[in-house]
């Protein structure tokens, strides 16, 4: 793949909305851009996390263990699905604390599928030197991506008065349940 696809490729994927997209929306919108810069780390690291290994060696095991892979999806639907319950459910006592942590962000961007498609699919394989400057222009991308959508949150969520208005927090914690079960059935072979 030329460096000009693969940036392609990957922006547009990046671009797509889904639960780590949800959760930096939900970020910006709560707490606003400046303060949630610090989640772009945490999603970067998630993403270096899965798919190094993927590019490096996993792709052949996963490829000849499909079970494997749909136990990774189940796991990724879990906890979407649980992040889910958390924004539903927070207590007014709770609403001072951030809405989003660097936690969630990681462990939703570890278990995000995207991960699976660059790691196994965009990302040139073979070693870990040989994959560095592919490695230098995804970090590029999902920075500029993350701060899409950090902004984008900021910008259209706002912030009322200091809080994230609790509609707004059960509308983003419906599209995580949405993704949650097409993780679940995609690996449940429902879909």
């Amino acid at each position: 793949m030329t460096a000009p696809a693969f940036i392609a490729a990957v922006f547009l994927l990046l671009l797509t909305p889904g639960p780590t997209n949800t959760l930096l929306a939900v970020a910006g919108g709560s707490a606003g851009f400046r303060r949630s810069l610090h989640l772009i780390a945490a999603e970067a690291a998630g993403y270096l996390l899965t798919i190094v290994p993927l590019a490096t060696f996993a792709g052949p095991y996963l490829a000849a263990h499909p079970i494997a892979a749909s136990a990774i999806k189940l796991c990724s639907a879990i906890w979407v699905l649980l992040l889910a319950a958390r924004l539903w459910t927070i207590s007014p006592a709770g609403i001072g604390a951030p809405l989003v942590t660097f936690r969630q962000v990681f462990i939703t961007t570890v278990l995000n599928p995207k991960a699976l498609i660059i790691g196994l699919v965009l990302l040139p394989h073979g070693s870990l030197q040989a994959m560095l400057p592919w490695l230098g222009l995804f970090l590029m991308i999902v920075l500029t991506v993350a701060c899409l959508w950090l902004s984008s949150g900021a910008a259209l969520i706002g912030r009322a008065n200091g809080e994230f208005p609790p509609l707004l927090r059960r509308i983003a914690a419906s599209l995580l349940l949405c993704f949650s079960a097409g993780l679940a059935g995609s690996s449940l072979g429902l879909i």
